[in-house]
């Protein structure tokens, strides 16, 4: 999604080695936007807080489930186990503030992607705890 907001096109090419398309079709509005990527619109989380009509798994007493285990991105379940459960304590206004803090880099303010070691920005090395 802010490869697309941001029209980055390196990590947008960054991207297609990941999900195998070319450059124009890496764009996103959100999850839960009716123009999600289009890995996601086929995405068993999506499905499934369609089905039980909730806004994510932050509202599903279920969570963790099957579906969060057998996430295909190892990076991406990591993140939700650590992140869903503090947004279920917070509450979205004040988990979405602790996340846009937590993925920006503390040298420069830039926007960190989950998982990056480095920032694109300064290049300084960043610590993303639990992930």
């Amino acid at each position: 999604m802010i490869a697309h907001q941001e029209n980055n096109l390196k990590l947008k090419e960054k991207l297609t080695q990941v999900y195998g398309v070319a450059v124009d079709e890496i764009r996103c509005e959100g999850c839960l936007s009716d123009a999600p990527f289009f890995f996601c619109k086929v995405c068993s989380i999506k499905s499934c807080t369609q089905e039980k009509k909730i806004a994510g798994c932050f509202q599903c007493d279920d969570f963790p489930c099957k579906i969060i285990d057998e996430f295909a991105f190892p990076v991406a379940r990591q993140v939700m186990l650590r992140s869903v459960p503090a947004w279920k304590k917070l509450g979205t206004e004040q988990w979405m503030a602790e996340e846009e803090k937590r993925y920006s880099c503390p040298h420069c303010g830039c926007k960190l992607f989950r998982g990056v070691k480095r920032c694109r920005n300064c290049k300084e090395e960043v610590a993303l705890d639990g992930e």
